[in-house]
C-alpha cells in the first residue's frame, strides 16, 4: 500500500515501526460493534465498572455470590463495554499550507501524518474518514472500515493540493453539527484564522462530546522570523503584499505570534483539545509516535 502513487506520503518502514502502537480514544466512544475502546454503556468486557442492585430479569451469571454470602443481598457486577472507534481526519488544504522552507511544505507534512494515522486506524479494525477543504472545495469521506475505503482515502490525499483561503472555522462548526455520535477528530492545520473564532469551534466540538486532537503545523521561519534583508511578503491565500525590513518588525512580529500561540493553547486546554504544536523540521514519525504513546498512557489512567 505504501508503494507507487502513495509513496509521497506513506513510508513502509515508518509504518512497520509504528504498528506496535495503538490509537486510543481519550473518552468513551459510541460505536456499532465490539472493539477496543471504552463505551459509555455497560457491557461484558473484562474491566469491572461498578455494582448495582439485582433486578428481575438480570443475567444470574453476573451475580456476585461473594457479596451475597457476606451481606445476604443480591448485587450485579457491571463491566465497561468496548466498542469500535470512528475517526475523522480533518486536513486543511488552504494555500498557506503550501509554505515551506527548503522544500518541506506544511501540506506535505500534514499528508504524511494524515495517511499514517489513517492506515493505523484502519488496520486496528476501526473506521476512518477524511475531510479536506480549501477554496470552496470539500472532500468529505465518511468513516468506513474496509481496505477499499482506505485506498479511496489515499487516492484523495494524492490528488488534493493547497489552494485558496481557509474554511477551517466554517467546516469545524459544520462537522460538530453533522456528527451526532461521539467520535475522534484529528485536525491538522496551521490555524491561520481568527483565534477567538477557532476557540469557538473547539467549544462546539467539546459540547458535542467529541475527542479531538489538534496538530498545529508551523514552519520554523514562521516562529523565528530569521530574514536578514528587506523582504516582499505575500499572503498565500489573499495575494496581498507587504514590503518590510525584517529587523524593524521582528520584535513586534514575535511578540504577536507568541500572544497568538498562548491564547490558542489556553483555549485548547479549556475545551479539552489534545493540542500539539509541531514544527516541520521535526521528523513526523516522532510526532506520531509521541501522540500514540501519550494516548496509550491516558487510556490506562
Amino acid at each position: 500500500m505504501a508503494e507507487g502513487a502513495y509513496s509521497e506520503f506513506l513510508d513502509g518502514e515508518v509504518l512497520g515501526r509504528l504498528m506496535r502502537r495503538f490509537l486510543h480514544a481519550r473518552t468513551p466512544m459510541i460505536g456499532t460493534m465490539s472493539g477496543h475502546h471504552k463505551s459509555p454503556h455497560r457491557g461484558s468486557s473484562v474491566e469491572f465498572a461498578e455494582y448495582r442492585k439485582y433486578a428481575p430479569g438480570d443475567d444470574l451469571r453476573r451475580l456476585d455470590w461473594r457479596v451475597l454470602a457476606r451481606t445476604d443481598r443480591y448485587y450485579i457486577r457491571e463491566f465497561e463495554a468496548d466498542t469500535n472507534l470512528r475517526c475523522y481526519i480533518v486536513m486543511d488544504c488552504s494555500a498557506s499550507m503550501g509554505f515551506g522552507d527548503k522544500g518541506q511544505r506544511k501540506f506535505d507534512y500534514a499528508r504524511r501524518i494524515a495517511a499514517t494515522l489513517a492506515y493505523m486506524t484502519s488496520h486496528q479494525g476501526d473506521a476512518v474518514g477524511l475531510q479536506c477543504f480549501a477554496d470552496k472545495r470539500v472532500h468529505d469521506i465518511p468513516p468506513r472500515r474496509n481496505p477499499a475505503h482506505l485506498r479511496y482515502v489515499f487516492d484523495t490525499l494524492a490528488n488534493v493540493a493547497p489552494r485558496g483561503e481557509t474554511r477551517l472555522v466554517e467546516e469545524l462548526h459544520s462537522l460538530a453539527e453533522r456528527i451526532r455520535q461521539r467520535a475522534l477528530m484529528i485536525i491538522i492545520s496551521d490555524f491561520f484564522c481568527d483565534v477567538d473564532e477557532l476557540i469557538n469551534c473547539f467549544q462546539h466540538l467539546n459540547f458535542r462530546k467529541h475527542d479531538f486532537a489538534v496538530f498545529h503545523l508551523l514552519d520554523p521561519q514562521e516562529l523565528d522570523f530569521q530574514f536578514d534583508r528587506p523582504m516582499r511578503f505575500v499572503d498565500m491565500e489573499t495575494d496581498s503584499v507587504l514590503l518590510a525590513e525584517p529587523d524593524v518588525i521582528r520584535r513586534e512580529y514575535i511578540a504577536s505570534v507568541n500572544e497568538y500561540l498562548v491564547k490558542l493553547h489556553e483555549g485548547c486546554n479549556k475545551f479539552q483539545a489534545d493540542y500539539r504544536r509541531v514544527t516541520t523540521d521535526t521528523p513526523y514519525e516522532k510526532v506520531v509516535a509521541d501522540f500514540l504513546v501519550e494516548r496509550e498512557r491516558y487510556s490506562k489512567d
